[in-house]
């Protein structure tokens, strides 16, 4: 264990204590599976933040993320409903067993308070001209519905799209494929399966660097250790106010000719918001497992399991399947390794938001792969309680995009449903319902939270009437 203090530590006053030695944390894939991360918020959500800027502390409005409380990872919510909490690919199952963390040694205080940062307005032409020549795209930003495009969507080339309501998610692709993509097989813009000769780690970095410099992310950090068949993909982590990130990745994707074949990332530059007292590693991990085990014992295993009763002498023995009584599995213990104070991606009042929270580099096993869990680290003093869950069936419209008469709507759902949006029109609002339908046959479904979008078109312009959704009856946030 270091007895170094993290460089983002600012306590300041605040007693201090050996922290765990800080590495850095993995970044979160936008791509590609690269590992799994599961994310929770103990400080369950709601309506939304100050939009006013940075505030003093005890003068900030209380922060309400929207994440109502539930039964995922983490116990803040269903993964059909939010962002993460969610689960990755090959992680456990939410329907398992509960986790409890532990600590591998003394965890650091942090600082007295953080602010939250969240991207506002419109992308202006500008910046997607900018960005557009350095992916080598000619031509000039135009408009499609909500986004701007440059370049073939109709053939060949390349295609870049943009959300012009921030934060301006982008997304990048090279639609000539280099070489047949095998049927079954995965593939990143004409790549097929592993055993091609990808570019070097440093190459791949050089490649990336005018891309994330026109997207204002040329001081993240880099990791250019994913690959998808013979693509490496770079993932930069920008850190915001001298703290990492977590979630608020940009990815670049590198052909084995050292060119930029695909990406993802945001084009609006994040603002300073609203101030919150913080709390330290301790007291989140502690939040983390109440949330994790459902509060109380809800997880403790005091019902017994049946299994053959051994012999006198002989260990009883164990089965990590075993259902105890009371239907519900003992913990599985976690160890966390290191603990840094950072900024992770929620969604405050349907706004993608970087929120103050302790990212936890966790471990199951000595060896095993390696996970991080981000807990949220606002004083719970200053978060409000969640909104009523919305009906089954119906999903929550976190935020929205407007042009003339047509709405681009955003939600979060599951990749095992479809899902269709309506709206109901007045002369001061228009009221939008988002309904879930399972698919038939899908008796068996991975809980992966996506965020979706869904277009409804109006019969009038929305001008200035108000957006609200059906399901909660709160007003959706543009953008």
């Amino acid at each position: 264990m270091s007895t170094e203090r993290p460089d983002n530590d600012v306590t300041g006053p605040r007693r201090r204590r050996p922290p765990l030695a800080v590495a850095s944390v993995a970044a979160a894939v936008l791509l590609a599976g690269g590992g799994g991360a599961y994310w929770a918020s103990t400080a369950a959500g709601g309506g939304g933040a100050a939009d006013s800027g940075s505030s003093p502390r005890g003068e900030a409005l209380p922060l309400a993320l929207d994440a109502p409380a539930g039964d995922g990872p983490g116990g803040t919510s269903s993964a059909s409903d939010t962002p993460p909490p969610g689960i990755a690919p090959g992680e456990p199952d939410p329907g398992g067993p509960p986790v409890t963390y532990r600590a591998a040694g003394d965890l650091p205080d942090g600082p007295d308070e953080a602010a939250v940062h969240h991207a506002k307005g419109t992308v202006a032409s500008a910046d997607v001209a900018r960005l557009a020549k350095a992916l080598g795209i000619p031509g000039s930003p135009r408009t499609e519905g909500t986004s701007w495009v440059v370049g073939d969507d109709d053939g060949p080339g390349a295609l870049l799209k943009v959300a012009k309501q921030a934060p301006g998610t982008w997304t990048f692709a090279r639609t000539t494929p280099a070489k047949p993509c095998e049927p079954g097989t995965m593939c990143a813009n004409g790549a097929s399966e592993p055993g091609g000769d990808p570019v070097s780690e440093k190459a791949a970095k050089a490649a990336a660097v005018p891309v994330l410099k026109a997207a204002g992310q040329d001081d993240a950090a880099l990791n250019a250790g994913q690959l998808m068949g013979d693509v490496r993909v770079v993932n930069a982590d920008p850190k915001i106010d001298g703290l990492p990130t977590y979630g608020w990745s940009t990815g670049v994707q590198v052909g084995p000719d050292g060119k930029v074949t695909g990406g993802s990332g945001h084009l609006k530059a994040l603002e300073k918001g609203d101030t919150y007292p913080a709390v330290g590693a301790d007291e989140a991990l502690k939040q983390l497992n109440a949330a994790s085990r459902g509060g109380g014992d809800a997880g403790r295993d005091v019902g017994g399991c049946a299994t053959p009763v051994p012999h006198q002498g002989e260990p009883k023995p164990s089965d990590p399947q075993c259902v105890p009584s009371n239907g519900k599995r003992a913990p599985v213990e976690q160890t966390v390794e290191d603990a840094v104070f950072g900024l992770a991606l929620n969604h405050v009042d349907g706004r993608q938001t970087l929120v103050p929270s302790w990212l936890f580099t966790v471990r199951q096993a000595p060896g095993g792969p390696e996970n991080t869990v981000t807990q949220v680290a606002v004083d719970p003093e200053f978060i409000e309680k969640p909104e009523t869950p919305a009906p089954s069936g119906d999903r929550k419209v976190t935020s929205y995009g407007a042009d003339g008469r047509t709405l681009e709507v955003t939600f979060w759902g599951g990749v095992c449903s479809t899902y269709t949006a309506s709206a109901k029109e007045s002369a001061g609002q228009v009221a939008i319902s988002v309904t879930e339908k399972p698919q038939e046959g899908k008796k068996a479904c991975i809980m992966i939270a996506k965020e979706l979008t869904r277009t409804v078109t109006l019969e009038k312009p929305l001008g200035d009437r108000t957006v609200i959704d059906a399901a909660s009856g709160g007003a959706v946030p543009r953008g």
